[in-house]
């Protein structure tokens, strides 16, 4: 009974904005403001001493020049460089003379190579300088960067205990484990790979635009001609590849979860012959992932070449316009050579900026994956005061309860039934009749449309799920086992148990039977799907950390399916010990297990139809008569 639909918060094909989804995300560094103060100061600090370097240069660049000048005014050795000017323009050598009256030249006197090591070991220092202190803003960019993703993936994790079993009902298992690994290591990725890159780029177009206007306003407005094809072409561009980015991820997704299917039913696909229908599947599913990735690099790697080629424009026209002012003598030689580090410099940034743009897209994406996880809706809050008798007896009452998975689709409909201590409570029906819903309801799993479920006299919404959940033991017909071994299986019933209660429990549920002939007794490691034990021994290690939680309600769902019929009826025999004194709600089709429960309760459509004991409802010949029946008549006739 599990409703069907798509998955509770999947991502649209659409892509959402990414302006909202970035700022939410970059919220998430508000907890480490000091280290990003700190941060942003080092990077500037970085910034200066290396936008700094190049006019330096630039002066170390005059002084070689100059000296280069100097020496070849042998002729003028002795005048000033008026003079030499006056001289020049008098011989109609005006353009030599405009350079020259630009230029900081002794006549006669050759290059000052001290002048130039200083000038040189000064952008050194500064060189050096900028080094430290980008090593230093990076290693503290990584300790944020990797804090902020610890609390985003405990987040992530948190919510995922606080969502309702509703949610995953209808949601791919594979996607969900996407979200909370691909996704968020992606967005790790991008962060560790743009933060950095993105604070040093801004304050470096900030730098050299202040150094370019102080050397040139002129060949600083021509480099800015191309700046604004370039933000066009960048946001065209992202625009176009945010779309297949959001694909790429959701793909990603869908091919974990076929994948995770597949493996999980590997024996089920190879049974009946299906491996070649799932090959194709996951072809689709893989061809889609490809031609989305294909697409958000391709058109999103447009985006640096296309800086490159502006950038290569803005050169061109930087040293046509600066050649030509030196030789008028309006800026110096230095100046055009600083001034053309800058210009590509300029470029570099917006460059690197536009090919950060494709990962801090594909980053986005994630985040609004997990984003999607973070906001969906929680089951209901557990109440401030959780109001706890100290009677712990196990009587358990359903009060006209009404329960759907679906608005127009109800499951269970104003349904009344109450259990005493002690008693056996068998739940039987047809595949669809409520069976285990009823149940689900009993742990909170779902919460009641209307009515009320009762266990001793206390409302369940009245109390905590963990002090609800406390009291209930549940062995489902699917197992589960965690990597680990027998003894740590067994005492996940109660992490406080004692070496004696384990053994205990281990004998009660006759584990005890079969474990000496494992190599290392309760010591054997066994993984999540319990190799090394058989499908019984599986069920009989889950039944004994129930055993081992000595709850006073006791929940069996299809427990003895997997058990052959000896072990049935050992289990049986201990079952009977545990449920003294113990509410046990038992589902079964098996209806030669039940013969003996204190109350059998049959279910059609969500309403119990009839319900008393196996001899009672075997009189009645009603619903559970012909339940009976056409079970063993089955059998009868199969024999």
């Amino acid at each position: 009974m599990r409703p069907g639909g798509p998955m509770a918060g999947a991502p649209d094909s659409k892509a959402k904005s990414f302006g909202p989804s970035l700022k939410r995300l970059l919220r998430r560094l508000a907890p480490e403001r000091f280290y990003v103060a700190v941060i942003v100061a080092l990077v500037i600090a970085a910034v200066v001493l290396n936008t700094l370097g190049p006019y330096l240069l630039g002066k170390a660049t005059n002084l070689v020049f100059d000296g280069l000048i100097g020496k070849q005014l042998t002729d003028f050795q002795g005048m000033s460089k008026d003079q030499v000017t006056e001289v020049l323009r008098d011989r109609g050598e005006n353009t030599f003379a405009d350079m020259l009256g630009a230029m900081d030249v002794v006549p006669g006197v050759g290059v000052d190579f001290t002048a130039v090591g200083r000038v040189l070991l000064v952008v050194l220092a500064l060189y050096i300088g900028s080094a430290v202190f980008g090593w230093l803003q990076g290693f503290l960019l990584n300790i944020v960067i990797n804090r902020t993703v610890q609390r985003l993936r405990g987040e992530v994790e948190d919510k995922i205990h606080r969502l309702p079993l509703r949610y995953f009902d209808s949601a791919p298992r594979g996607d969900v484990l996407s979200r909370v690994t691909n996704d968020v290591d992606n967005v790790s990725q991008s962060l560790q790979q743009t933060m950095n890159q993105l604070l040093v780029s801004v304050f470096s177009v900030i730098g050299i635009l202040i150094m370019m206007f102080w050397i040139s306003p002129l060949l600083a407005l021509i480099a800015l001609l191309t700046v604004p094809a370039a933000v066009v072409v960048t946001a065209q561009i992202a625009k176009r590849s945010k779309p297949h980015f959001i694909d790429q991820w959701k793909y990603t997704g869908m091919v974990n979860a076929q994948v995770e299917e597949a493996y999980t039913g590997h024996e089920v696909v190879s049974a009946f012959g299906r491996s070649r229908e799932v090959g194709e599947e996951f072809d689709k599913r893989n061809q889609d992932l490809y031609e989305s990735s294909f697409k958000a690099q391709f058109i999103s790697g447009l985006i640096m070449p296309s800086i490159m080629f502006l950038g290569n424009v803005n050169f061109v026209l930087v040293a046509l316009v600066g050649g030509l002012r030196v030789a008028t003598g309006q800026i110096s030689l230095g100046e055009v050579q600083a001034f053309i580090q800058y210009s590509r410099q300029f470029s570099q940034p917006l460059t690197q900026i536009g090919a950060m743009a494709n990962l801090l897209q594909s980053g986005v994406a994630s985040a609004e994956r997990i984003f999607e996880i973070l906001d969906a809706e929680e089951q209901s809050a557990d109440p401030v005061m959780d109001d706890v008798r100290p009677v712990d007896r196990g009587r358990v009452e359903f009060e006209a309860v009404s329960f759907r998975y679906q608005p127009d689709k109800p499951v269970i409909e104003r349904l009344s039934l109450v259990a005493e201590p002690g008693h056996v409570v068998a739940i039987v029906g047809p595949t669809g009749a409520g069976k285990t819903t009823l149940v689900n309801l009993l742990m909170r799993f779902y919460d009641l449309d209307a009515g009320a479920i009762t266990v001793d006299g206390v409302d369940i919404t009245r109390m905590t799920r963990e002090n609800l959940r406390s009291r209930i033991g549940m062995v489902l017909q699917d197992t589960w086992l965690f990597k680990g071994t027998i003894k740590e299986n067994i005492a996940y019933g109660d992490p406080t148990a004692s070496e004696d209660d384990i053994l205990a429990a281990a004998r009660a549920a006759y584990v005890d039977r079969f474990v000496h002939a494992l190599p290392d007794g309760y010591d054997t490691v066994i993984d999540e799907e319990g190799s090394g034990v058989s499908a019984g021994e599986k069920q009989l290690i889950t039944i004994a950390r129930a055993f081992l939680a000595k709850p006073s309600i006791l929940i069996l769902d299809e427990a003895t399916s997997s058990v052959d019929t000896r072990t049935e009826l050992l289990v049986q025999h201990a079952t009977a010990a545990l449920r003294r004194d113990r509410t046990s709600f038992v589902i079964a089709h098996r209806l030669s297990t039940i013969r003996d429960a204190d109350l059998i309760v049959v279910m059609e459509a969500g309403r119990i139809v009839e319900h008393g004991t196996h001899e009672r409802l075997l009189e009645e010949r009603g619903a559970y008569y012909r339940l009976y029946n056409a079970q063993f008549a089955a059998a009868a006739a199969e024999a």
